[in-house]
């Protein structure tokens, strides 16, 4: 079994952590620190113990929080880089909003060993204008990760971070931002604005095609961050974003749908097949994708769609298609015993469906 996300907050990460601390000073009780931290421990999730172990350094960093930003500076190098390494900048997002300098010099610096992205929506939430103006001199930074923070800090709807509610109503604020960094050197980067933008099409779906219509041909980079941008209008079928792709499913059919396990145990896997073909007299690009209406404790169904692959096919070209969808017991997901429903897309328009049987 695969360890959990959460151990990577252990005893051996806080005991090396401490060690460090009272490398850069000695009066930094470490025997102390790691009692304090590791007390509940096990109850703990992953992000519980983030945030546990912040407000236990508060406790054992100095008062003063340009004093302990010192502290923090020097300890980050010598600490390993990743999420773990996202106690530094939370320290800053949960106490220093008062002193937005040293707070912003800090997240520049720390954003290089993990990321402030989490961090510097303290501070958006606390003076949003200050500091977007900072996040648009970022994006003019000479150092990837610095540029990326000015994007990723800035999605409305970054996962596990909290939201943007004026920004999810009204992103115009971010646009100029976003359009600095869309040709960016770092794909890294331009993953970043496409992942912005593809939040914002999840509220404000017309910006995001208007954007998409405007940066169309720019360069092979900018129509990527677009492809990925509309991922989730491409999912919904959106009529424009399907237009604006040439996808067309009106000549195309699919034949001889099956689902080989009509029923279907928890813990095991829904198998089905297809044929689709482009009755069309020239090439189509063919975006393919099945959606699962899961069954939920309140009857309804709730659809969810994947996709399975999009290319090119010539015109009176078939194509058979085999695919399994896993139902195996998840932390992300309930699975509800029951009749649920399988569909087929193709450019944005289901095809066919079919029922199956979920048991346990």
């Amino acid at each position: 079994m695969a360890t959990e996300l959460k151990e990577m907050f252990n005893k051996k990460f806080y005991e090396h952590l401490a060690t460090q601390f009272n490398k850069a000073d000695a009066g930094f009780d470490t025997k102390q620190f790691v009692e304090a931290v590791t007390n509940g421990l096990e109850s703990r999730s992953l992000n519980e113990r983030l945030r546990f172990t912040t407000i236990t350094l508060k406790n054992h960093l100095p008062a003063d929080f340009k004093e302990a930003v010192q502290l923090l500076n020097t300890v980050i190098p010598n600490t390993a880089k990743g999420y773990t390494s996202l106690i530094f900048p939370d320290y800053v997002g949960q106490y220093g909003v008062h002193d937005f300098e040293t707070s912003m010099e800090a997240l520049t610096y720390y954003t290089q060993f993990g990321s402030s992205e989490f961090a510097i929506r303290e501070f958006l939430k606390h003076d949003f204008d200050k500091t977007l103006e900072m996040m648009k001199l970022w994006a003019e930074s000479p150092n990837h990760h610095i540029r990326r923070l000015a994007s990723e800090g800035c999605r409305p709807r970054l996962p596990w971070a909290m939201a943007l509610p004026e920004l999810k109503k009204n992103p115009e604020p971010i646009l100029s931002l976003l359009t600095i960094l869309k040709s960016d050197s770092s794909e890294y980067v331009r993953r970043s604005v496409a992942n912005n933008l593809n939040d914002i099409a999840k509220d404000n779906p017309q910006i995001v095609i208007e954007i998409a219509t405007k940066w169309k041909g720019q360069s092979k980079e900018t129509d990527a961050i677009i492809k990925h941008a509309c991922r989730t209008l491409l999912k919904q079928g959106n009529i424009d974003i399907l237009k604006h792709f040439g996808l067309d499913s009106s000549k195309v059919a699919v034949a001889n749908f099956k689902i080989a396990t009509p029923k279907v145990t928890i813990g095991n896997a829904l198998e089905f097949s297809f044929f689709v073909q482009n009755n069309d007299d020239k090439p189509q690009t063919i975006r393919l994708e099945y959606a699962i209406y899961y069954l939920r404790q309140n009857g309804q169904l709730s659809k969810k769609v994947f996709k399975i692959s999009e290319r090119i096919l010539e015109s009176n070209q078939s194509l058979h298609i085999n695919r399994k969808q896993s139902f195996k017991i998840i932390t992300t997901r309930k699975f509800y015993t029951g009749q649920q429903m399988l569909s087929i897309i193709v450019n944005g328009e289901e095809k066919d469906s079919l029922t199956f049987e979920l048991i346990d």
